[in-house]
């Protein structure tokens, strides 16, 4: 029987400067990516987030991918990423009410997915009051998620729910229990690392929040920071100030032993996720080295090679299996026979 590998992926738009398509895929095909996540692009008229994209702009896409040979493995959407109430709290965050929310930003989602046949659309858990306590919004945020989840699962489709600051889940423990209450199978959970460091969390206690993250896990986003004084554990994290942000063999998010803990129930996980039609488990660059914030950071071509052969050594470390394309995937690409 063949042994469970993990797939790699990164987002895109983290491995150019420009943001242009042609820019974003040359990096993904020289480094021997075969997936990406779609977040912010320029398709010719200008950097866009996913979520506006017009047709025209899709079907170029479309077509360089299929150029480069490049797939989406989720599309990056900014949902959940604006505010739970109607309220004043000094942020800038928007608010929308859920039912137009679910007709034109979820719905739009959903399209966006199947038009680059993937599976998986990535969110977040919304943006309680400032200063208020998270738990006392968990009602409110899975009522909204699981409609979320639904709207998703109807599309035939997986909502990922990412773990990040100032959210109602902004840590593994917030993010497990609304998995859990919201207990729908368009649901599952996106771990990132970095985003608990920033948050003062230690390394033992981020491999806690991963532990009671994993029966809801879905993909992870690598990414990694060294450590931090910022805030008070759990605290408000200025997102705009953050600049610690490093290749994962060299943070406090514990990648060692967290690939190392991956690697016991890969073969469960990847037989869960194959059950919903998503091809495998996917670890999805996103590294930030350059510098990140609330919607988005960059590498550059440079930094996104330097964090993929920091994660492809740590893989190694922990005997996980993984594909980075090579010369026989370039024959077969054409046409030609594999010797």
């Amino acid at each position: 029987m063949a042994q469970a590998r993990v797939l790699l992926s990164a987002l895109a738009d983290e491995s150019a400067f420009d943001l242009t398509a042609v820019e974003q895929f040359t990096a993904l095909a020289a480094m021997g990516l075969e997936y990406y996540s779609l977040r912010f692009i320029d398709v010719g008229r200008g950097v866009k987030n996913v979520m506006k994209l017009t047709l025209p702009e899709i079907q170029k896409l479309r077509h360089l991918g299929d150029r480069y040979g490049v797939n989406v493995a989720s599309i990056a959407s900014p949902i959940g990423k604006t505010k739970l109430l109607d309220v004043e709290d000094g942020t800038k965050n928007a608010f929308v009410p859920v039912k137009t929310y679910l007709s034109r930003n979820v719905a739009r989602a959903c399209e966006l997915a199947h038009a680059f046949e993937t599976k998986l659309i990535r969110g977040f858990s919304f943006y309680p009051p400032k200063g208020e306590r998270p738990e006392d919004h968990l009602e409110a945020a899975v009522d909204r998620i699981g409609r979320i989840a639904e709207a998703c699962h109807r599309s035939d489709l997986t909502f990922g729910l990412e773990v990040e600051a100032n959210l109602v889940g902004r840590d593994g423990h917030l993010l497990a229990e609304i998995h859990r209450r919201v207990n729908h199978p368009g649901l599952v959970l996106v771990f990132d690392a970095a985003n608990l460091v920033v948050q003062g969390f230690s390394t033992s206690e981020i491999f806690r929040q991963w532990e009671a993250m994993k029966p809801g896990l879905g993909w992870v986003h690598i990414k990694d920071s060294r450590k931090t004084a910022v805030v008070a554990r759990g605290g408000h994290v200025d997102e705009g100030s953050l600049a610690n942000f490093v290749p994962a063999d060299r943070g406090a998010g514990g990648h060692a032993k967290i690939l190392a803990d991956l690697k016991t129930f890969l073969p469960t996980l990847a037989k869960r996720l194959a059950r919903r039609g998503i091809p495998g488990v996917f670890l999805d660059l996103e590294p930030h080295v350059r510098g990140g914030g609330q919607f988005g950071g960059t590498s550059g071509p440079d930094g996104m090679g330097i964090a993929l052969r920091s994660l492809c050594g740590m893989l190694d470390g922990a005997g996980i299996v993984y594909h980075l394309r090579d010369f026989d995937d370039l024959l077969a690409a054409r046409g030609l026979s594999v010797r």
